[in-house]
């Protein structure tokens, strides 16, 4: 799907880093609407402003900023004031929130300022056709849903990911529906038995959306577009005008013996060696579909086989090095028995082995230049097992080799301890700006130094314990980020007086407190 061309342009953002400064901009925002302004240009205003801090994460007990926003307004004067505060009683993506906004809009109106003359055409808009447009091993789907107004039709175009439990990782608005429905059409007669097209009930497509957002928004770091907040809460207020939404799907988790008699049924096919290693790499795609994708743990398609592929260079599994020769046969084995299983056409099987095939190469590949990335090769490490526990502890040091900081986007070389060091900041967006205007100081700035030094002993291995208690934790269920939390708590624990920006500790209490941590 490609819809950011077709997508409504993006107003200016604010440029004031302060809530308040944020708050006027937004109103002079709204000033700039005019009398009679555009009415879908009210709902993508109204809808950007609230994406602003979609992703904000709140502390307990902190006003969500939806709502010190709505409180900033109630107190001015202005059509601005009650043209934001319209918005939001019809927008905001909270009960709470859309209730304050309309009592805040009551307040405005009644000191005199006149309500503006388009409110009730606020997401009054009328339900057309659903297309849905998707490749045949369904990895993901183009729904597009019509919308008319006043004559004019509008549509809301999202690409729905079911790699990952069919979460929405694009939504937009876009101004010619038809042309984008044309394109889908062409797209499918192009390659008929690769793609597919169908119109769906409207009541299906509102599960999709709203199951789809839903299940997007509890991700703490979603794989979304640039877009997808900004069209987040315009979307969220359209979709309600869908009839009500088919049931979501009934998920019933596989027990252990069904999962067993799936890995029975792949090596009785005889398309593989029934040996441990061929056993545990089909365990492993069934418990890795059963993660990934519960209602469809089997379905198989060159997305979700390269999302596989990718835990396993992340490390996500941990794989004997006596078993990483079969994984080809493995998963090209599996390939064909679960493409034939779903039936999938001769065209479709022929470019999924393909896929698959291209994919193994580039794993084989990867894993080679990740090596080089992780080792300048002065380490002498033989030991193949060692190698890979080595590896192992570093990518968890530092989990990648880009990362961006303020405007700039790095690629840089985990070995350097000062590149090193840039990658563990890269991780704390929150920091950057004190960072650079040199006034990052107090808790946070201890913290961050503290995170570098954990991150450069897990580097060296030294001390040992500091990896020994990474896995504990993690076989316990913890995660990357609570671990380092934990770890930083031991280690600021242990700290004595130095000199200004020195840390020193005793090794010795550090290695008992870090046996003891679990």
């Amino acid at each position: 799907m490609s819809p950011v061309s077709r997508a409504r342009k993006k107003a200016a953002q604010p440029a004031t880093p302060s809530v308040t400064g944020l708050f006027k901009d937004v109103l002079r925002d709204f000033s700039t609407l005019g009398a009679e302004p555009e009415v879908l240009e009210v709902e993508l205003l109204t809808s950007e402003v609230l994406g602003q801090w979609w992703e904000i994460e709140l502390e307990e007990g902190e006003q969500p900023l939806g709502l010190e926003l709505i409180a900033f307004a109630e107190r001015k004067i202005t059509p601005a004031a009650a043209a934001l505060l319209a918005g939001l009683k019809v927008f905001a993506e909270t009960e709470e929130e859309r209730e304050a906004a309309a009592s805040a809009l009551n307040t405005v109106l009644g000191r005199g300022i006149p309500e503006p003359e388009w409110v009730a055409d606020l997401a009054a808009v009328t339900v057309g056709d659903c297309w849905r447009t998707g490749d045949v091993f369904g990895d993901e789907s183009s729904l597009l849903c019509f919308f008319s107004r006043g004559g004019v039709e509008h549509g809301l175009l999202a690409l729905v990911d079911f790699t990952e439990g069919g979460r929405i990782r694009d939504v937009v608005v876009v101004d010619k529906p038809q042309e984008v429905l044309a394109e889908m059409r062409q797209q499918a007669a192009d390659d008929p038995e690769l793609v597919t097209l169908e119109r769906v009930l409207p009541e299906r497509a509102h599960q999709l959306l709203a199951d789809g957002l839903a299940a997007t928004d509890v991700v703490e770091e979603p794989d979304v577009s640039e877009d997808y907040a900004r069209f987040h809460a315009l979307a969220l207020a359209w979709i309600r005008n869908l009839p009500a939404p088919e049931p979501s799907p009934e998920i019933t988790e596989w027990p252990e013996q069904v999962r067993e008699e799936v890995v029975a049924d792949f090596i009785g096919s005889g398309l593989v060696e029934d040996t441990e290693a061929t056993r545990f790499y089909a365990r492993l795609l069934v418990d890795y579909g059963c993660e990934t994708e519960p209602g469809s743990p089997l379905r198989v398609g060159p997305e979700k086989l390269a999302r596989f592929l990718e835990s396993l260079l992340d490390g996500e599994f941990e794989v004997d090095e006596a078993y990483e020769d079969a994984l080809e046969p493995a998963l090209l084995g599996w390939v064909t028995w679960a493409a034939d299983r779903a039936g999938l056409p001769e065209a479709a099987r022929v470019a999924l082995l393909e896929s698959a095939t291209e994919l193994l190469e580039e794993f084989s590949q990867e894993e080679d230049s990740t090596l080089d990335v992780y080792f300048d090769g002065s380490e002498g490490i033989e030991d193949p097992a060692e190698l890979a526990e080595a590896l192992q502890r570093r990518m968890f040091a530092v989990p990648t080799v880009y990362t961006e900081i303020g405007d700039e986007e790095l690629e840089l070389e985990p070995a350097d301890p000062e590149q090193r060091r840039l990658l563990v900041i890269g991780e704390h967006p929150e920091y950057h700006e004190a960072l650079a205007e040199e006034t990052f100081d107090g808790e946070p700035r201890l913290r961050l130094a503290l995170k570098t030094t954990i991150v450069d002993q897990l580097w060296a291995d030294e001390p040992a314990e500091v990896w020994q208690a990474v896995r504990r934790l993690s076989e316990s269920g913890q995660e990357r980020d609570e671990i380092f939390d934990r770890l930083i708590d031991v280690l600021s624990a242990q700290l004595s007086e130095a000199g200004e920006h020195e840390m020193d500790y005793d090794i010795d209490d550090y290695r008992k407190a870090l046996a003891d941590l679990g």
